[in-house]
């Protein structure tokens, strides 16, 4: 039986946008196999072909992008602005894709004993991807854009309170022209998850989301043993030595803990400011983060929108509740917020001693933790003292202080003098608790691609 009628609400007012029902499971077997039939023939398509619809969906998404971003805020909450900027950002990948997949899938030569030896890349099939809401389409543009390029076919499962978005991500493939069952949105639950996995037609998975979820995922995956993507949470380190540029420096870390509303994997959540620019840095960093403006998403002049959830705003005001009670020191002052909708005032708390929440956890929402540090041997320390290796960040003008960073800090990315990002023409992924695999560039279009030997005597 299909799951309960699930709906969608405006996280800034609470109130009910629309309301879906799940998919039967025999609704779900259709789709499954029109994917598998539509796959028979979408691997045989020349790249030509899958570039120019590719360049289609980019320009479907620019096209409808007012729709799209207004949507994206009325079920999510980010600030307008930031949507916009995310529908381009999904019409890049696409037309990144569409310019390099033939080469990031050429044939790799190898010269062996043999008249020939080579390595091709050959499509899978049909690929399930479980993905989050906050970025609710980029999330799913830097998955499905690779994929369909490589000639496999995607599938969809979109969290509960984006399927409106869900909804427009199909239609934008569909009209662009691709063939039907090439990318399908299936409104399901996290509880039919582990069936569609298991199922003999689905040849992958991919997901970005927490760490319970991807847990479950990568178990379901292992038992049917299918390869997985796992791109997690993260608890990045902000480095900031005594050559820094501090001004960009702490515009850079405000940005980087406030945008999306705090609510990002790749978010800077813990700032480890060395000692001789710490009280500088402080001081400039309390003023930026009091002067941000908390309001309604759809007013271009809010820095800062609701979280996403009532669950999410309740569990980081725990989170921050239980760091004061154990030490912390609240350094921004308290701004009044609306009395409907699930908002959240930015905070920093300065020095979370270890075993708090805001020292150990990922607190998802505008709340930065802040430490200073002796020396950088001290950051890096504390930096990796984390069950969390997502990206990391360091502003410095030393070369030797770049070379130890890029060194010893354990995490899957470190950005210097600059907010950390994806980009499709970079590698993106990170290490312990905080997934495996690498999305996006080649690394993301080959992640679920039969890399044959041939070899020809």
């Amino acid at each position: 039986m299909p799951d309960r009628q699930v709906a969608s609400v405006n996280p800034a007012t609470g109130e009910t946008i629309e309301t879906f029902t799940p998919l039967a499971n025999a609704a779900i077997d259709s789709a499954l196999a029109r994917a598998e039939a539509q796959f028979a023939s979408w691997r045989l398509t020349p790249f030509a072909q899958r570039a120019d619809l590719m360049r289609k969906a980019a320009a479907v998404l620019e096209a409808r992008r007012d729709v799209y971003a207004r949507d994206m805020v009325l079920e999510m909450g980010k600030p307008l602005a930031q949507a916009e900027a995310e529908i381009y950002k999904c019409a890049l990948v696409c037309r990144h894709y569409a310019d390099h997949a033939e080469g990031y899938l050429s044939d790799e030569v190898i010269r062996t004993e043999a008249k020939s030896a080579y390595v091709r890349h050959l499509p899978m099939g049909p690929v399930l991807a479980v993905m989050p809401w906050n970025f609710p389409f980029w999330q799913v543009f830097r998955f499905a854009a690779p994929t369909l390029m490589a000639g496999n076919v995607g599938l969809l499962k979109h969290a509960s309170n984006v399927w409106r978005c869900a909804l427009h991500i199909e239609d934008v493939f569909r009209e662009a022209g691709f063939p039907e069952g090439c990318f399908q949105t299936l409104l399901i639950g996290s509880g039919a998850v582990k069936g569609v996995i298991g199922d003999r037609r689905v040849r992958a998975v991919t997901l970005t989301g927490s760490g319970p979820a991807g847990r479950s995922v990568a178990a379901a995956a292992g038992d049917a043993l299918k390869p997985s993507l796992l791109e997690l949470g993260g608890a990045d380190a902000f480095i900031v030595m005594p050559s820094a540029d501090l001004p960009k420096a702490v515009e850079t870390a405000v940005n980087a803990r406030v945008r999306n509303n705090g609510q990002s994997g790749i978010a800077a959540k813990r700032f480890l400011v060395h000692a001789d620019v710490y009280d500088e840095f402080r001081t400039r960093f309390v003023a930026a983060f009091a002067a941000l403006k908390v309001g309604d998403p759809m007013d271009r002049a809010s820095d800062v929108g609701p979280l996403a959830t009532s669950k999410i705003r309740d569990k980081l005001a725990q989170q921050v509740d239980a760091s004061v009670a154990a030490g912390a020191r609240r350094l921004t002052p308290l701004q009044a917020l609306p009395d409907k909708g699930w908002w959240f005032a930015p905070q920093i708390l300065e020095a979370p001693p270890a075993g708090s929440p805001a020292a150990e956890e990922e607190t998802f929402g505008p709340v930065a933790s802040l430490w200073r540090a002796t020396s950088l041997e001290d950051a890096i320390t504390a930096a990796n003292d984390s069950p969390y290796g997502l990206g990391s960040a360091i502003f410095t003008q030393d070369q030797g202080d770049i070379d130890q960073a890029v060194r010893d800090l354990d995490a899957g990315s470190t950005f210097v003098n600059a907010l950390v990002a994806s980009d499709p023409r970079l590698p993106f992924g990170g290490v312990k608790e905080s997934g495996f695999g690498r999305e996006l560039a080649a690394d993301g279009i080959r992640a679920f691609m039969n890399r044959k030997t041939v070899s020809i005597s």
